[in-house]
């Protein structure tokens, strides 16, 4: 990510377009990194399973949802979980279930645990890591952090399960 270097406020923040969508933090506008085709058609595929699975468990699914994770700090991530009922508003002020990243070449450990230090901060239940080049991913909770070796990301309460290696296939 890439400051742009101008502080603008949070009012400012939501009331202007970017393209793609930007986080806020503390004032500054940080550009995301953008995904190659390996990032993008996992964020499609992903995104397409959990929206056909959603009736049958009970949530809503986004992609690139700004969340307010504090009164100054806004994050955008690839793909999240909201249960129960439909947000009203634009921007989501309430902790989704889940929040799913989707690791860019540009994305760097540090900047992506204070991401997760964030959603984790706000009260997200679980966060999913996933890294499209070497198709590991790691799962994130309150409780802690454990790589997916098998390849199968979950969650407990609703319970949601996703094998990557699944997915792969039905994208070859």
């Amino acid at each position: 990510m890439m400051a742009t270097g101008t502080l603008v406020s949070v009012e400012e923040y939501l009331n202007t377009s970017y393209s793609p969508d930007c986080e806020y933090l503390d004032g500054e506008v940080l550009q995301r990194n953008l995904g190659e085709w390996d990032h993008s058609e996992l964020q499609l595929a992903l995104g397409s399973y959990l929206l056909g699975i959603r009736k049958s468990i009970g949530f809503y699914v986004a992609t690139e949802q700004r969340i307010q994770v504090a009164p100054t700090r806004f994050r955008v991530p690839d793909i999240c979980v909201v249960l129960h009922r439909r947000p009203a508003e634009p921007v989501l002020r309430e902790p989704p279930f889940l929040c799913i990243e989707i690791l860019s070449p540009e994305d760097r450990a540090g900047k992506m645990l204070k991401k997760i230090n964030d959603y984790l901060s706000f009260g997200v239940r679980y966060i999913w890591v996933i890294d499209p080049v070497s198709r590991e991913a790691s799962i994130y909770s309150l409780s802690g952090v454990w790589e997916a070796k098998d390849g199968v990301l979950s969650t407990s309460d609703p319970e949601i399960s996703v094998s990557l290696p699944d997915l792969y296939r039905s994208l070859e």
